[in-house]
């Protein structure tokens, strides 16, 4: 059946709200950067250098690496950087799609960045608080390490509060690329189960540290199988053509 000129009419704004395959690409190349940021901030310059349970060990790693441990905040700043410029692109992408859901997609995504964002403060502490300022000394050096340790611990906790929030956003994105096809919907369905993995995991540790424990390490395995996808789809081939997008 042929579609009536209204039908047309909408087809064809819909598809002019559409970013360009240059814009769409861009989206790609900022999220590798988020995922590429995260992982260097999170595994390679964070995590090595924290003893669990030892504040003095995780003192003596933090003030011997300083100036990776400064890296990894700087990684956390791009991460979230590039972030919100792929918020932004990818409301305007499937704003045709559902404008309200992609409105509160971008919601979620902007107060998962604001909390992380925040959460630095988190990180930096321990610099300050093992610096060795004058005004310090009315403390031990060992209340300053557990402190630091403290500070940390802290700092993982708003990493998971904003991974809440991040999960949500990962689940509407699936629904959103699953309908508009712009994408293979098979990505929309890994962006989805991605989504529900960050909030089991996250949820997880901040609400029953003990069943979190339990958890296997790979439940965040398919985070970065959907989020990978997407970013490296995007980044390679763009959004698919019309003709495709009605298949």
């Amino acid at each position: 059946m042929d579609k009536g000129p209204d039908d047309r009419r909408m087809a064809g704004e819909a598809a002019m709200a559409l970013p360009s395959q240059a814009t769409a690409r861009f989206a790609g190349l900022l999220y590798l950067g988020t995922i590429v940021a995260g992982i260097f901030a999170q595994m390679f310059a964070r995590s090595p250098l924290v003893v669990r349970g030892d504040a003095h060990a995780t003192a003596i790693n933090i003030l011997a690496h300083q100036d990776l441990y400064r890296a990894g905040l700087i990684g956390d700043l791009v991460m979230l950087a590039c972030y919100v410029g792929v918020t932004a692109i990818f409301y305007a992408m499937f704003r045709p799609v559902g404008r309200t859901l992609s409105l509160a997609a971008a919601g979620f995504s902007m107060t998962g960045i604001a909390v992380l964002a925040v959460d630095g403060f988190f990180h930096i502490a321990p610099l300050h608080l093992l610096g060795g300022a004058p005004y310090l000394q009315a403390l031990g050096t060992d209340q300053l390490q557990a402190l630091a340790l403290l500070s940390l611990g802290l700092h993982g906790d708003g990493y998971d509060i904003s991974l809440v929030f991040f999960g949500v956003y990962c689940l509407l994105l699936g629904y959103l690329a699953f309908r508009s096809r712009l994408v293979p919907r098979i990505i929309g369905v890994l962006m989805a189960v991605a989504g529900v993995c960050y909030l089991v995991d996250s949820v997880a540790d901040l609400a029953a540290p003990a069943l979190a424990a339990r958890l296997p390490a790979q439940i965040l395995i398919p985070t970065l199988l959907g989020e990978g996808a997407l970013a490296l789809w995007l980044l390679i081939f763009g959004l698919r053509p019309a003709k495709d997008q009605r298949a």
